[in-house]
């Protein structure tokens, strides 16, 4: 059975994405959907929508995969004695838990996720790395496993956690399908980074987003630390630490980051060279592109475009 635990004001889509999913890929094998909402107690619960969701009681319930939805409440249901019980509970029976979006406080404050990697919504990561340092979380990725634990960056992602849990019990092609009967893209590979979000609203002031605008469309020239700076007005050695404590990373990883979001697009959405592209977005040549690929995705070009054909 899978359990997704909702509680008042959760997000709506955190629960009903994957709910979607498994659905389908049960109902592609002439099964009957195992899924439930699950909460600490029976009966409808109100998402921040205003939306309510009609769940079973969690008491006594032993789901094998269990999904943590994320949202506004998410704070209360964190610090539910009974709440974080439960999530202990299906945990050291040997269940699946995962986490969509700001669900991974709820599975951090279990203790379900120290020493190992996680991820969360991008808007989070800075108060989550205070709070549990122990996580080893990693900002900027779709999604995340670790042994049995799964978490999911925002909203959507839970709907790519889902699709590779699919993956993973069923087969490529179940999942495969089951994203067409979703009309979503076959599958975000877990490494792929929240790139427009990290790059364009983790600086609060956002004083730099005029110049990664610029750099957006220079992208075939050589961007140096000096480039960027001169274009900025700064000396290089401030802009390079003035960047990099305003927006969390460097000026050479965030134009790295700004090419691959432009090369993806460009893969998968068309059937442009490879060679053109990687010297449209600045990379030079197609080894240097492939090897951001891998680093990134998982995946090299190629691979992204044969996907995107596919799904």
């Amino acid at each position: 059975m899978i359990g997704v635990l909702v509680f008042q004001d959760f997000q709506l889509l955190d629960a009903t994405g994957p709910i979607a999913a498994f659905e389908i890929a049960y109902r592609l094998q002439g099964k009957r959907p195992p899924i439930s909402a699950m909460a600490l107690r029976a009966g409808a619960v109100r998402s921040s929508s205003g939306i309510e969701l009609n769940a079973r009681s969690c008491k006594g319930a032993r789901p094998e995969t269990l999904i943590v939805a994320g949202g506004e409440g998410v704070r209360a249901a964190a610090t539910s004695k009974d709440t974080l019980a439960f999530v202990r509970s299906a945990s050291r029976r040997g269940a699946r838990i995962a986490s969509v979006c700001s669900g991974t406080y709820v599975l951090a404050e279990a203790g379900l996720l120290e020493g190992r990697r996680a991820t969360t919504h991008w808007r989070q990561t800075q108060d989550f790395v205070r709070r549990y340092p122990k996580v080893r979380l990693e900002a900027d990725r779709i999604y995340v496993q670790d042994g049995n634990i799964w978490s999911s960056a925002g909203i959507t992602a839970g709907i790519d956690l889902a699709l590779a849990m699919i993956a993973d019990d069923f087969g490529e092609d179940i999942a495969q399908e089951t994203a067409r009967q979703l009309v979503v893209y076959h599958r975000r590979s877990g490494g792929q980074s929240q790139f427009s979000a990290l790059l364009e609203l983790k600086s609060p002031s956002g004083r730099f987003k005029p110049l990664l605008s610029w750099a957006r469309e220079h992208l075939d020239q050589d961007l140096t630390v000096e480039r960027l700076a001169e274009q900025a007005n700064m000396s290089a050695r401030h802009f390079s630490r003035s960047f990099t404590a305003e927006t969390g990373i460097s000026p050479s990883k965030a134009v790295e980051r700004l090419r691959i979001e432009v090369a993806r697009t460009r893969v998968q959405s068309g059937s442009e060279p490879i060679e053109k592209i990687a010297e449209a977005s600045g990379f030079g040549d197609t080894e240097r592109m492939r090897r951001a690929f891998m680093r990134t995705f998982g995946h090299p070009p190629q691979s992204l475009r044969r996907a995107a054909r596919v799904g």
